[in-house]
Formats: C-alpha cells, sequence, structure tokens
C-alpha cells in the first residue's frame, strides 16, 4: 500500500496523479489545490478510468488527507510563460512554497518529497531552510528531464537504446546546466569514440555536434511551451520515476536536484548532483571525475543560483 499526494492539480499535477494511476505502483492517491473544485474535478476524471486500468483510490482533498503519504509532489505555483526564465518566477513561488510547508509537513513529516515547480533549485533550496525535515527527504526533480532529453538526442544520433546512452545534465535546471562530455559514453565507449568505433554497418551516423545537442537540451522546454503553452507529459513521466525508485528496494542512480555540503567545494545550494535514490530518499552523491572546464561550469552554475538565493533573502 504506497500512499502519494500531489499538490496543485494544474497541467504538471494532474498529469502526474494520472500516470501514477496508469502505471499502477500507488494505491492511494491525494490531490490537492487551493481551487478546491479543480482538484475534484480532476480526481474525479482520473478515477474514473481505474476500472480499464490498476485498482487505485483517486480523490481530491485537504492537508490533512495527506497524513500517512509515502511521497508528496509539490508541483503548485504559476507556470513558466512564453521567453520567461525560470528564475524569474523565484520571488511568486518561493512565497508559495513557504505558505504550504508548514501545512503538508505537519501531515506528512514522514514522507519523502518531490519539488517540481520551478525554479526548481530554489524551491528545493527553500524547502531544505524551512521544513523541519531530514534533508535527504526533499527532492528537487531537477536535470532528470534534461538528462532524459540529452540520451534521447544522442540516441537518435546513432540509432542506438536510449538505454546504452550514459550521460548527464548537472548544475541548475535552466540556463546555466552543462553535460560533463568527459564523462559521457554509450556502452561503456567514450561518447567522442563512438562513431569510428562502429564496424560492418550501413549505417551513416553524423559526427557528434556538441553544440547542437546542448541547445537542443536547454531550449527543448522552452520550444514546448512556445508552440503548445505549457511542458508536462515528459516532466511527470520523470517525476513518477523517481516516485516509483523512492518505493523501491533497490538504489538507483538519477540527477536530482539535493542541497550540497561541500560537494565539489560548494556548499548551501541546491543543484543537480549525480545522487543515490532509494527507500532512503537521495542518501548519497557520486564524485564524478570532471575536468577543469567542467569543474569551473558546475561553480558558474552553483554561483547563479546562490545570487538568486542572496536577493531572495532565504539564506539563513
Amino acid at each position: 500500500m504506497n500512499k502519494v499526494t500531489v499538490i496543485g492539480t494544474g497541467s504538471v499535477g494532474s498529469t502526474i496523479a494520472y500516470t501514477l494511476m496508469v502505471q499502477g505502483f500507488v494505491s492511494d492517491i491525494v490531490m490537492i489545490d487551493i481551487n478546491g473544485e479543480k482538484a475534484l474535478g480532476e480526481a474525479l476524471d482520473i478515477r474514473q478510468g481505474t476500472p480499464f486500468s490498476n485498482s487505485c483510490s483517486v480523490y481530491a482533498g485537504s492537508y490533512e488527507d495527506a497524513k500517512g503519504s509515502d511521497i508528496v509532489i509539490l508541483t503548485s505555483g504559476i507556470p513558466r510563460k512564453p521567453g520567461q526564465s525560470r528564475l524569474d518566477l523565484a520571488a511568486t513561488n518561493v512565497n508559495i512554497v513557504k505558505q504550504i510547508i508548514p501545512e503538508i509537513t505537519k501531515a506528512a513529516p514522514d514522507a519523502k518529497y518531490i519539488i517540481v515547480s520551478n525554479p526548481v533549485d530554489i524551491l528545493t533550496y527553500a524547502f531544505c531552510k524551512y521544513a523541519d525535515i531530514p534533508e535527504q527527504n526533499i527532492i528537487g526533480s531537477g536535470t532528470i528531464l534534461d538528462t532524459a532529453r540529452l540520451r534521447a538526442r544522442l540516441s537518435e544520433y546513432y540509432s542506438v537504446s536510449q538505454q546504452n546512452v550514459h550521460a548527464y545534465v548537472l548544475g541548475e535546471h535552466g540556463d546555466s546546466s552543462f553535460i560533463p562530455w568527459s564523462i559521457a559514453n554509450i556502452s561503456n565507449v567514450p561518447i567522442e569514440e563512438y562513431r569510428a568505433s562502429i564496424l560492418h554497418t550501413d549505417g551513416i551516423y553524423p559526427e557528434l555536434n556538441k553544440a547542437d545537442v546542448e541547445e537542443y537540451v536547454k531550449k527543448s522546454g522552452a520550444r514546448v511551451i512556445q508552440r503548445k503553452g505549457a511542458t508536462f507529459y515528459a516532466v511527470s513521466i520523470s517525476v513518477c520515476h523517481i516516485a516509483k525508485c523512492l518505493l523501491s528496494g533497490i538504489d538507483t542512480t538519477m540527477t536530482v536536484s539535493t542541497m550540497l555540503h561541500g560537494e565539489y567545494g560548494i556548499s548551501d545550494v541546491c543543484l543537480s548532483l549525480l545522487n543515490i535514490v532509494g527507500e532512503n530518499g537521495a542518501h548519497s552523491k557520486i564524485m564524478l571525475p570532471f575536468n577543469d572546464e567542467e569543474r569551473a561550469k558546475l561553480n558558474l552554475s552553483a554561483e547563479k543560483l546562490k545570487d538568486t538565493i542572496n536577493k531572495l533573502g532565504l539564506s539563513k
């Protein structure tokens, strides 16, 4: 019996709840929103599909109904508009999160929290600062979606399964994110050597254009927003993957946003590194062998986020 509470029933929150129901690894889904009628409508719509999917109780409720939740997923906040950066959302969404924290942590103090709202690194930091719960239980969705976009793009380059692609997007979930190319590989072959290593094939593979791949990853979200007004399918699947790993008995590595305490010489900021995630939360980080250029990019990302944190007066 696994219970998940989703706070915020906009496009992202509702799609997460729907995906949780379809994937079938939770028994109870509570949907909470400041607009109670919206939450009721979304819950009813999802619940009426359960006879053809998985047996799952889906209902709208209040913070009190979150009691006993194994996972709480936070999607509340103002969505990003076309042409708007994630950091532009910071002040408004931080205030929303600060109002939610005491209510939800009182009801579900032992839950694992997945922060999805943007700017996710700033809101994850605010949650760590204002919520009196263990930091390993606070996980920002971070660059898990960026990493998925990267692997999808590289798999297209070489017509190979995404599961054979091992590459990461790290740092801020935003413009200062970076790809540590020095450790990227396909089936243990360094990414820059993979094309030349393929023998006896009729396939024609292009030269790896790192700038093209980086632009694809960084601009994908904005392009979706420009074309359809919002992103919610891919991020919802990514968040459900985090939730499934939290409920699993086997640890999984993933790029999520957590608080740093001296890793790579960086402290008091939340950003994405490679974390080990499982039933004990995001309990460990994997120290990757960055080169000097990659370390500099990580530091730049941290400084950009710290600048926003300081402007918002969150550090204390």
